[in-house]
């Protein structure tokens, strides 16, 4: 993580071009499911149980590259994000940039003094901010959206152990029965459902 200086990618970003990029992006479904796998991963690595992170707005992404996909996230002066939550994404190999700037955004219109002089729009106003930039590597988002997760240095599919799973219980059920049907002698279990005939006994009408 590193604070850059004034001359970065960061520059392009004012209210204008973030307004044209939100609607870009409700426009663009390619757009919209690469911030789903982006958003799954800064959520699966618990990011947001570190302080101010949930509070992240988009302002500019995603920038979809052939092996990243980029976001640039704004906060209010008063909540950085807490950046020993961005450690946990550098352990997944993104890459994170800070940067504390303003940014001129549209006053509240309470009182006609809030127009620009001759106009119907309102002044603009600088409100101090954090910019953070989050590249993610495409492996990451593609593992994470495939539901396969990286234990000890083993690629375990989470829908094959959800599988396993369900076969050790079935298995376990069977045995069951086959018990149940042992104790009894050979007779298998009463069919207890609704509609069904009630187990003969014998002896039991004499």
């Amino acid at each position: 993580m590193s604070k850059l200086p004034a001359d970065d990618f960061f520059n392009d970003i004012d209210y204008p071009n973030i307004v044209d990029n939100i609607k870009g992006i409700f426009t663009s479904d390619s757009s919209i499911n690469a911030l789903l796998d982006f958003e799954r991963v800064l959520d699966d690595s618990d990011l947001y149980a570190y302080k101010n992170w949930i509070n992240g707005e988009i302002v500019d992404g995603p920038l979809i590259k052939k092996y990243s996909v980029a976001c640039v996230l704004m906060y209010p002066e008063k909540l950085m994000p807490d950046p020993r939550g961005g450690k946990r994404l550098l352990h997944l190999g993104c890459l994170i940039h800070f940067k504390k700037t303003e940014i001129e955004v549209p006053v509240k219109i309470e009182t006609p003094d809030d127009f620009k002089a001759g106009t119907h729009y309102p002044k603009m106003a600088k409100k101090p901010v954090w910019l953070v930039r989050i590249e993610i590597p495409k492996e990451i988002m593609n593992d994470i959206r495939e539901g396969s997760i990286d234990l000890q240095g083993q690629t375990l599919d989470l829908e094959e152990l959800d599988d396993a799973y369900e076969e050790d219980l079935d298995k376990e059920g069977s045995e069951d029965n086959q018990d149940q049907s042992a104790q009894s002698g050979g007779m298998p279990a009463p069919d207890m459902s609704a509609g069904a005939a009630p187990p003969v006994i014998p002896g039991a009408m004499q």
